[in-house]
């Protein structure tokens, strides 16, 4: 009788799904109500003008417009300042 299975057992063979996550309008862009311009995991970018974010930190436009992404210097508790990318939509007049 043989002591070892017949055959290799391999351990790594599974994967994940790819989540797709990034910017999806850059700036410039037209974009219209709910349109999607982040997909991330916690808030690298943060909501500015016309931005909302969804529970997923998803940053979606709350208005028509153009987007614009600037940055934004915020003051930690510790006093550490910490730069912040800011995504906006600037309506169009």
């Amino acid at each position: 009788m043989s002591k070892k299975k017949a055959g290799g057992s391999s351990k790594n063979l599974r994967d994940s799904q790819p989540k797709y996550l990034g910017v999806k309008r850059s700036a410039g862009q037209t974009v219209k109500t709910g349109d999607i311009l982040v997909r991330q995991r916690g808030t690298r970018i943060e909501a500015g003008q016309n931005v909302r974010v969804g529970k997923d930190h998803t940053l979606y436009a709350t208005t028509t417009g153009t987007v614009q992404f600037a940055d934004k210097r915020k003051v930690r508790f510790n006093g550490a300042v910490v730069r912040k990318k800011v995504a906006n939509v600037v309506e169009v007049a």
